[in-house]
């Protein structure tokens, strides 16, 4: 009696399990947006930089750059991400790349986080979500019951892009769920084959 009840509870956890996995995958994937495949040249886009100072998509021209569209430093996924990056920075720099984060709030911990670690990233600013709005990347409702009085209702839906110096997208990515992010190598690969 007491295998058939275990049997039974672990039929039905296998069942939830793959039900849920599948709820989620509906939930969550998203096609990647136009203004964002490869090949495209990225909309015109105005942000602000940490100082308060303007910025726009013609400050992309010139050098590649790797631009990572993150949630908010609330979100601890995004925050390992750039954790992560940190171990590529280098070889993104040697490469002749900047490593562009954009968020719709100033990434507090995450600015520790590169300070730790003694590398220079870019932090773009989209406070209006105008950025994400002309990228396709608002997640409407996406910030967490608790976050909302300090963050509001919506913020970016988590992207990674390689764009060469005329602002051409080479490499795109777009997590399919909140937590999945894109294997930092690829970003890498990209701008080595802009070299070859």
């Amino acid at each position: 009696m007491g295998t058939a009840i275990a049997a039974a509870v672990v039929i039905v956890l296998v069942v939830l399990a793959f039900a849920t996995r599948g709820a989620l995958k509906k939930i969550g994937a998203r096609p990647l947006p136009a203004a964002l495949r490869p090949g495209s040249t990225l909309p015109e886009f105005s942000a602000v930089s940490e100082d308060g100072e303007p910025l726009s998509s013609n400050d992309l021209r010139g050098k590649p750059a790797v631009i990572l569209f993150v949630r908010g430093n609330w979100c601890p996924f995004c925050s390992r991400q750039v954790a992560d990056l940190t171990k590529y920075y280098r070889q993104i720099d040697e490469l002749g790349a900047r490593l562009i984060l954009i968020t719709p709030k100033p990434l507090e911990t995450t600015r520790r986080v590169a300070e730790f670690f003694e590398f220079d990233f870019d932090y773009w600013l989209d406070p209006d979500l105008a950025v994400g709005s002309a990228m396709g990347l608002v997640q409407s409702g996406g910030v967490p019951d608790e976050h909302k009085e300090e963050y509001g209702e919506d913020t970016l839906w988590p992207a990674a892009v390689v764009v060469d110096g005329d602002g051409v997208v080479r490499y795109a990515s777009i997590s399919k769920l909140i937590a999945d992010r894109p294997n930092p190598q690829k970003f890498v690969a990209a701008l080595e084959a802009l070299q070859a």
